[in-house]
């Protein structure tokens, strides 16, 4: 065996487990292995879950922050303004370096699934997607990465920018990303759906929007993206991320809405953190969440995930990454703490994300692919909790990152 993980406590299962990997995959799951491995690895009875997932990280923004004045009004049109004219001079190769940085951290972190957002419009042109296709492709061994074409200042309000999103696909970006909330009307919302509809079809993509990020009620494009996404029978293949006008809706229209996106088949990612530092600038208080109904999807059997969002750039000056904080964000923010939820929200970060990107053989399971981590707590209670250091880093069978770093009380 190339490895052997020894006394691994898996997720629903008791007592401890070993974990053989030989040529990236899973050769063995059984309480005591015989078989040796070129590397051992003992978990000494921590934690050990497959891979984990950021499927919402604007990596082409990340960093700005050391070099970009700060969003006074902590406001995302203020956020919007500020990246302006630094998009205008991207080089794809600094975009490239700052998104490997952030990448390496996710990586120790135990992330091995990314899906990076690079705006692509008339102000940057496609620099910001070829900076991102550029990290891809340098830091590739190390996990799995797509790239969102993400038309930042819209569609209809930005002319031009429905020609650079299908460019964007030819030249390598995998997913077609949206944001139609942001059109001045709500005829030009619904067109910009139709727009990423007919790419993404054109070239047999799955979409990844941002939708009615925004504290207006009124605000009800997600309407419209599960209505397309049934009508164009692209069930499973669409995720729509923050919706946190939801908040604001009347309880009879948020139920109809919840069972839409259910029925299309739609994956709604609540970036916790971002929402809670953007939303309700305006509101007096006591002041909203301003996070999408999380536990009335949750209940009606709707796909969660729980995604990074952003790294210390005009739009969240914090940010690691790391999935287990923005678990532990989504926990705190959505109270989902009791015993059966906190598994809801550890799914959020490996087996919903892994539902939502269409990855086949994820698990802990014969055959599937090795991708491990070794987390340094022995449940998903104390991971949440204590949000320890990865001890190991397992992708495609080959360990990627350990750590190594010890504390204790001294004197």
């Amino acid at each position: 065996m190339d490895i052997v993980v020894r006394n691994a406590a898996l997720r629903g299962l008791k007592g401890t487990t070993d974990i053989a990997i030989k040529d990236g995959v899973i050769a063995s799951v059984q309480p005591k292995l015989s078989q040796k491995g070129r590397q051992e690895i003992d978990a000494a009875g921590s934690l050990v879950l497959p891979g984990l997932f950021n499927l919402h990280f604007h990596a082409d923004k990340c960093l700005l922050g050391e070099v970009m004045r700060p969003n006074v009004s902590g406001t995302l049109p203020e956020a919007i303004e500020i990246t302006k004219d630094f998009k205008r001079k991207y080089d794809p190769a600094e975009v490239a370096a700052r998104a490997i940085r952030s990448l390496e951290a996710g990586v120790k972190n135990g992330t091995s699934f990314f899906r990076l957002f690079s705006d692509v419009g008339t102000i940057g042109g496609l620099r910001a997607a070829r900076g991102l296709l550029l990290a891809r492709e340098k830091f590739g061994r190390y996990c799995d990465i797509q790239v969102v074409a993400f038309p930042q200042e819209g569609i209809a309000r930005d002319p031009g920018a429905a020609e650079l999103l299908d460019e964007a696909i030819k030249e390598g970006c995998d997913i077609v990303g949206g944001l139609p909330w942001y059109e001045y009307t709500d005829v030009d919302a619904r067109d910009h759906i139709d727009i990423c509809f007919e790419i993404a079809k054109r070239y047999d993509r799955d979409i990844h929007m941002l939708v009615d990020d925004t504290d207006d009620a009124n605000s009800r494009s997600l309407e419209y993206l599960a209505l397309k996404t049934m009508r164009e029978q692209w069930h499973g293949r669409v995720t729509a991320s923050h919706c946190g006008a939801m908040a604001g809706y009347n309880d009879v229209y948020a139920a109809k809405i919840v069972d839409m996106v259910a029925t299309a088949g739609i994956t709604i990612s609540c970036n916790a953190h971002i929402n809670l530092v953007c939303s309700a600038r305006l509101d007096r208080e006591p002041r909203r969440r301003g996070i999408v109904r999380v536990k009335e999807l949750l209940t009606r059997g709707v796909n969660v995930v729980t995604s990074q969002d952003d790294v210390n750039d005009p739009y969240y000056p914090f940010g690691k990454p790391d999935p287990l904080e923005c678990a532990s964000m989504i926990a705190h923010v959505a109270q989902l703490t009791l015993p059966h939820e906190l598994e809801q929200v550890m799914d959020m970060v490996t087996v919903n994300s892994a539902r939502a990107a269409r990855v086949k053989s994820y698990g802990i399971a014969t055959g599937n692919k090795a991708d491990l981590v070794v987390v340094g707590a022995p449940s998903v209670h104390e991971a949440l909790r204590t949000q320890p250091l990865r001890r190991h880093v397992i992708k495609n069978g080959r360990e990627v990152a350990r750590a190594v770093v010890t504390q204790e009380l001294v004197g």
